[in-house]
């Protein structure tokens, strides 16, 4: 059985097979401020208590602070709920991305089963965890009753080799892949990343990864964590290794389909608008004008971004012709990033940068794009009309090109400036 399938297994007590629906057990749930009033609506009218307010999780993230009456309308019922159902844990004070905060919480753990009002919930796959996104009426059934159900998916095995260059990261790894299987090629799928480039990633990196694994349409994707994921995982829950349900898939499992990809050559990687499969080699779509860059979001927000920023941005000025935008993905890397000095150095660029949260990535808060405008972004998402006006168009990037971009007023290479 492949990894996916152990943990299915373990949580309906019986050994499950592709296909088959099941009901399960959920360990944490989690939804925004953008998705809680919804499902607060739904869960008022099949419960008045949650069913367990130790395993819920509500995070201000999308537009915090509130930027107009409605967002504020939605944050203040979801903390009446908060107090109404006593839930401990809560985040709605600009502690960050709901997907980087959880894990920094110790709430994410290999072998638990997670679900999220977020389609980027399947970011928990990083540390070996069955996580997905699901809407607001499921995750109200989740508050109400502590389960849900799925269809056991089939696991696509992707296979990653090869050491990356200089400047290349793992956003360019996960670019290629969608770019090779498409946007709907993982529908309802597993998607299993394993190989000795990915045992060898930093936690930061397996997280962007997962993250996008909803970009191919998997259900999920997932990873057996490595000694720097269960390090982690231990320091922030306070766990010894021995404490934590590790697992791994058996040697013979099968999957749907296998990839292997090689990275040993690959060059930084951008998706075109309007599709994140719209995938080409930097070098084809160098000179690209661009009006706005942002570096930051549930993908790419994270220290190891943020150093890669500051390292090109370094003496540098952003173009005056470009806005750019740098949003930490939770306050802790905020204030990592200011020990470093990393947020003078985007200040002295002239780069503008904003407290944790969401920020320009779903088109709501802080960097909208106006009619004809174009953005280089090291999000997740570059659909029409996904930050701003139908008319505008998103480029998706790695935060070192997004940072050289915005210097240059154009898609370029960091390694081409002077």
């Amino acid at each position: 059985m492949n990894i996916t399938e152990k943990i299915l297994s373990q949580k309906v007590g019986k050994e499950v097979n592709p296909g088959e629906i099941i009901e399960t057990e959920v360990d944490l749930a989690m939804s925004h401020d953008g998705t809680s009033p919804p499902a607060i609506k739904t869960f008022e009218k099949i419960s008045d208590k949650v069913w367990d307010n130790e395993k819920i999780a509500i995070v201000f993230d999308h537009v915090i602070p509130a930027n107009t009456i409605g967002s504020a309308e939605f944050q203040k019922v979801a903390r009446n709920f908060i107090k109404t159902q006593n839930i401990k844990h809560h985040y709605t004070h600009g502690e960050g991305i709901c997907h980087q905060v959880l894990p920094e919480m110790g709430l994410v753990e290999p072998g638990k089963l997670i679900v999220g009002a977020d389609s980027h919930t399947c970011t928990y796959g990083a540390f070996g965890a069955f996580s997905t996104g699901m809407g607001a009426t499921d995750i109200a059934m989740v508050y109400a009753t502590g389960k849900t159900w799925f269809m056991v998916p089939e696991a696509l095995k992707i296979e990653v080799e090869g050491e990356l260059n200089p400047g290349i990261t793992s956003k360019d790894i996960i670019l290629n892949i969608i770019g090779e299987i498409g946007i709907a090629g993982a529908t309802y799928k597993t998607a299993e990343f394993c190989g000795e480039t990915i045992d060898n990633l930093s936690v930061e990196s397996r997280m962007t990864i997962t993250n996008m694994a909803i970009e191919m349409g998997a259900k999920n994707g997932i990873m057996e964590p490595n000694d720097a994921t269960i390090q982690y995982v231990c320091n922030r829950t306070g766990k010894r290794k021995e404490e934590l349900n590790i697992v791994k898939s058996d040697k013979d499992c099968e999957y749907a389909k296998e990839y292997l990809f090689n990275i040993d050559d690959m060059e930084a990687q951008i998706a075109c608008p309007n599709d994140v499969d719209n995938v080409k080699p930097l070098s084809q779509i160098a000179g690209t004008h661009i009006d706005q860059g942002f570096i930051g979001s549930c993908t790419n927000g994270r220290l190891p971004d943020l150093a890669q920023a500051a390292e090109v941005l370094k003496d540098k000025k952003v173009h005056d012709d470009v806005r750019l935008i740098i949003i930490p993905a939770s306050r802790e890397i905020y204030e990592e990033a200011l020990n470093r000095g990393f947020i003078k150095t985007f200040l002295d660029a002239g780069a503008i940068v904003s407290n944790p949260g969401c920020g320009p990535c779903l088109g709501g808060h802080m960097g909208v794009l106006s009619e004809g405008e174009t953005s280089i972004s090291s999000t997740n998402r570059n659909f029409k009309g996904r930050m701003g006006d139908p008319n505008s168009s998103v480029y998706l990037a790695n935060a070192g090109v997004v940072a050289a971009s915005a210097i240059q007023g154009f898609i370029e290479n960091p390694d081409n400036l002077q």
